[in-house]
């Protein structure tokens, strides 16, 4: 277990990529359950150990993720994310480069169910939701890009179908552009920073953990803060 940080509200941990955030119907081993044991057996916890989940990292992503230790914690960090007064910046690998190398990016993203997948329609389409993200490409090598992220929301699979919608999908991501990987664990979408005020001790808090040092990722000069 990699935790950043854990006092009796908070646990911020790192999750490592290919295992699910909570269980599913794949039936693997999932972060939540992971950290619901680190706990009962580091504080000799009787019964079951709460632990809320506030927000999601898809499967095949890595990096920085909070949790609340009280169901007071949780409900008052949800309300931070629903507000927008949380700060997510994440780091990614796409092929090719952005043609701007700075961009403000605003979608209408639409999910299926059944497939898992997620479509950028026209405003105004019935279940569509609007997506916003900022992007700085960093570095760039070879026929790879590094870029930084910041969201404004956090909709399912966003930064995946933003990038891939300019045509420079992230590598790894057999979902939204096969380009030849088999392994999905390659998916180079990392949970770089994220900043929250303590549900408790309303001071503002950020943690930082770097990706892998593994490629793609190993090909960059990865951000220190």
């Amino acid at each position: 277990m990699n935790i950043l940080y854990e006092d009796n509200h908070l646990l911020v941990a790192v999750k490592p990529p290919g295992i699910p955030v909570q269980a599913d119907s794949s039936g693997t081993g999932d972060f939540l359950s992971m950290l619901k044991a680190y706990v009962k057996e580091k504080y000799n916890k009787p019964g079951n150990v709460y632990l809320g989940l506030v927000h999601r990292l898809d499967r095949n992503a890595g990096g920085v993720i909070v949790f609340a230790r009280t169901s007071k914690a949780a409900s008052r960090l949800s309300d931070q994310i629903r507000q927008r007064l949380t700060a997510k910046t994440y780091l990614a690998v796409v092929y090719g480069c952005p043609k701007d190398r700075r961009g403000h990016l605003v979608h209408y993203l639409l999910k299926d169910k059944q497939s898992n997948r997620v479509s950028v329609v026209e405003a105004g389409t019935p279940g569509a939701k609007e997506a916003v993200l900022d992007y700085e490409v960093l570095e760039s090598r070879e026929v790879l890009s590094l870029i930084k992220v910041e969201l404004e929301t956090g909709r399912a699979h966003q930064i995946r179908v933003q990038m891939a919608s300019l045509g420079t999908p992230l590598y790894g991501d057999v979902k939204y552009r096969d380009l030849g990987e088999r392994n999905r664990n390659d998916l180079a979408l990392w949970s770089w920073r994220m900043e929250v005020e303590h549900p408790v001790k309303k001071e503002r808090m950020a943690f930082t953990a770097p990706p892998p040092n593994v490629y793609p990722w190993n090909l960059f000069r990865i951000p220190s803060c």
